[in-house]
């Protein structure tokens, strides 16, 4: 029974026994000790029908109990697969289906006793006793019948209550033991991704309604029945009253469980919101804590968390930058001659990017990737590299893969995705807005923006840095040959940006990253730009 049987694992066993023990309290808490006093202290019966009557509650709990087991049966279906001694064919999606059935068991605990427990109760036990009185095996008003129904409705609805909470509680262990089996086996971990089954706010609604209105109903209906007994005439004057009463009650029980789950609900939203943020990489944000409960000692762990999570981002983003500085400062050893060139591009990059109101987080991106565009050039062999004269054909085929390689490079730096951003700006830093660039001829917006924008800075810093083989240019003839350039070689915006802001002043990159200003010939500055 309840597939309780050597094949099945321990914890399952448990489990099957828990609920077994489970529904037996609820069972004689509610239905027998509830219910058993309201019919038996309530009714009067004749004491030769009692038996009578004691015979059709017993032949309704059997039907009850035969309803509810194959109810059961099929709940449990999905978990017991799982929790087989052999456990060698199962899959991810049964052990998730699994996961997902064990939180449901509470709310199905629910189901089954307002379901198949109910009706497998109230409807037999209804019409066998109809069919007792047609026959005048028992004398009972017909109305009792009908007190009977609204009871065993009142009864089972306590009794669902007390069971979802028993079940809460019973099938945390079945959740770890089913979370051991996924990690052992397919090093996964199961979870319910932040999907709710059932609300707090329901939650609190629902127990407090009927915690608090259901006693009161059943006390009235066993009310109701003793006064017809001890004198009808009494009945209607008892329901206006009666009625009156039950109004309150019920206004007062909706007034308290709204109450009660805002007090919860709200400091739960407060750190749902505040974790929203901290999802989004903002670590400076804190919980409030407004709360003199539990709640209290929840937010400020909460808010520990959160500034040792900061304290560890502000040290891997030390590392990482340590980490761009590392690569920056090898491809400076590898040519010595355009040292300080990839950090003074990221200065410029970074000044264009305030310039048009890019987010702190984005200019972080552009920084980065400015700081790298150039790595790939650790793979162009050195007679190519450190040529002092023009480029051959082939060689400057060479040289225009470097932009090729250093996304290569950058793709092996795991995790893969804290370079991925980065990535574009390392590809694209030498296409051209008019189509004619390289590596792979992108025109225009399909131009990723970190190329576009590194591409100005670096033409920048190309056209205006010293070279073994020639003097930098100035400062003003650069800057006509990007506004000059402007929609055809670089973005407009980005290449319009860049002048306008010269205009107006802005900050120079330090003194020790930056060659003198000299001057330049215009063939010269242009074959300097693609190198």
């Amino acid at each position: 029974m309840f597939m309780f049987n050597s094949s099945t694992t321990p914890t399952y066993r448990r489990f099957l026994l828990r609920l077994i023990v489970n529904y037996a309290v609820s069972s004689i808490v509610t239905v027998l000790g509830v219910g058993g006093i309201f019919i038996f202290s309530t009714l009067r019966v004749p004491h030769g029908q009692l038996l009578t009557l004691l015979l059709t509650l017993v032949i309704s709990l059997v039907i009850m109990w035969i309803s509810e087991f194959l109810a059961l049966q099929r709940h449990l279906q999905p978990i017991a697969i799982v929790f087989r001694k052999d456990q060698s064919t199962l899959t991810v999606e049964q052990l998730n289906r699994a996961y997902a059935q064990i939180h449901r068991f509470p709310v199905l605990s629910v189901k089954r006793i307002m379901g198949p427990h109910l009706l497998g109760l109230s409807i037999p036990a209804m019409l066998m006793t109809l069919w007792e009185l047609s026959v005048h095996l028992l004398t009972i008003p017909y109305s009792y019948v009908v007190f009977a129904a609204i009871g065993a409705i009142l009864i089972a609805g306590m009794h669902s209550l007390v069971e979802f909470f028993l079940e809460t509680e019973s099938i945390r262990e079945l959740l770890l033991s089913l979370n051991d089996i996924a990690s052992n086996r397919f090093s996964t971990k199961l979870s319910l991704h932040g999907a709710v089954l059932v609300s707090i706010r329901k939650k609190f609604a629902l127990s407090l309604l009927i915690m608090s209105i259901f006693p009161l109903l059943l006390f009235s209906i066993a009310t109701q029945i003793r006064l017809q007994q001890v004198d009808p005439s009494l009945s209607a004057e008892y329901w206006r009253w009666a009625f009156v009463i039950l109004l309150l009650g019920v206004g007062f029980a909706i007034m308290s469980a709204w109450l009660l789950a805002r007090n919860i609900l709200i400091p739960i939203e407060g750190i749902k919101n505040t974790m929203h943020e901290v999802e989004q990489g903002d670590f400076a944000v804190r919980a409030t804590d407004l709360y003199s409960d539990e709640f209290s000692r929840l937010i400020s762990g909460f808010n520990q968390m959160v500034q040792g999570l900061s304290d560890r981002d502000a040290i891997n983003e030390t590392l990482l930058d340590s980490y761009f500085a590392t690569l920056s400062a090898a491809l400076d050893a590898r040519d010595p001659y355009t040292a300080g060139h990839s950090y003074r591009v990221a200065h410029y990059a970074v000044t264009i990017g305030k310039y048009i109101g890019y987010s702190t987080t984005e200019l972080t991106t552009i920084r980065k990737s400015a700081l790298l565009h150039d790595i790939g050039k650790i793979g162009v062999r050195d007679d190519v590299l450190l040529k002092t004269g023009k480029l051959s054909h082939e060689e400057f085929e060479q040289m225009k893969q470097h932009p090729v390689l250093g996304e290569d490079i950058l793709k092996q730096v795991q995790p893969s995705e804290s370079m991925a951003p980065l990535l574009p700006g390392v590809r694209s830093h030498h296409e051209r807005f008019d189509g004619l660039g390289y590596p792979d001829g992108l025109a225009g917006y399909d131009i990723p923006m970190l190329g576009r924008i590194i591409a100005v800075a670096d033409a920048f810093d190309a056209m205006t840095s010293d070279r073994p083989y020639r003097k930098g240019m100035p400062i003003e003839k650069a800057l006509s040959i990007i506004e000059d350039g402007s929609g055809t070689q670089w973005d407009p915006e980005f290449a319009t940006a860049f002048v306008a802001l010269t205009k107006i002043g802005w900050e120079a990159p330090e003194e020790n990253s930056i060659h003198p200003w000299s001057t330049l010939s215009l063939s010269q500055a242009a074959a300097s730009e693609h190198r």
